[in-house]
């Protein structure tokens, strides 16, 4: 693994939940950090706190992954700022309509749940990889889920789950593309962890599990034979 100097991580999703200790863990490894998030989160204390905290290595940037247009502009003011990207963490997801039996699912649900937690991560990989030049050592990691495993299908959150199952293959497709250009690429899954998705009773830790999810981009666990999807550990997680 290369030195954390000079090298910069995107983070999605970056102002809550798995995404702030995702940004603190990264800043307390050295890394500058360019932190997207919607607009509402930029005026936030503790955004201005690690601005003023981190001057020159920490970049909120104004990012809707659910608008192209957006993404693209954040793309080009991380060019500007950093240059570069090593690493992109895809984490931005949401989690709806988890009280709606099949029979009321609207498919509304399911396309805003696709807009972010699928078609996000495209549009923002899509943006980012022209900045993932110079080099190996790169990594992209897409937050996904077990309840996007085939194996682990419950019956149930089906704009999630589902959204989660094609992220997992869209990561699979991308692993194969770049996998000539020194990009590592993993699905992950996080835990269930005390976020806002995953309420105060979750068992898991999110500031462990974000410093496993670096330990994997940063190629700390990798191996010859290193699955696709796994578990913030680097465990295999049944497809």
């Amino acid at each position: 693994m290369k030195p954390t100097v000079n090298r910069t991580i995107v983070i999605t999703g970056a102002n809550r939940g798995l995404g702030r200790e995702l940004v603190q863990v990264a800043l307390e490894r050295g890394y500058k950090v360019a932190a997207g998030m919607r607009e509402s989160g930029l005026q936030s204390a503790e955004t201005r706190a690690l601005a003023e905290a981190h001057p020159g290595r920490y970049l909120a940037v104004a990012m809707d992954v659910a608008d192209e247009a957006s993404v693209e502009k954040a793309a080009e003011t991380i060019r500007k700022a950093f240059g570069q990207a090593d690493i992109l963490i895809n984490n931005a997801a949401i989690l709806i309509a988890r009280d709606q039996k099949l029979e009321q699912l609207t498919l509304e649900a399911v396309e805003q749940t696709f807009q972010v937690n699928l078609y996000g991560p495209i549009r923002v990989t899509k943006h980012l990889l022209p900045l993932m030049t110079g080099g190996e050592d790169k990594a992209i990691v897409n937050i996904s889920s077990e309840a996007g495993s085939f194996a682990n299908a419950y019956g149930g959150d089906y704009p999630y789950a589902l959204s989660k199952g094609a992220l997992n293959l869209f990561s699979a497709h991308l692993r194969n593309d770049v996998a000539g250009r020194g990009i590592r690429v993993y699905a992950v899954h996080p835990g269930w962890i005390r976020t806002d998705m995953g309420g105060e009773t979750a068992p898991g830790d999110p500031l462990e599990s974000a410093r496993g999810v670096l330990d994997l981009a940063e190629g700390r666990k990798d191996r010859p034979d290193m699955p696709l999807f796994v578990d913030f550990r680097g465990e295999p997680m049944e497809p």
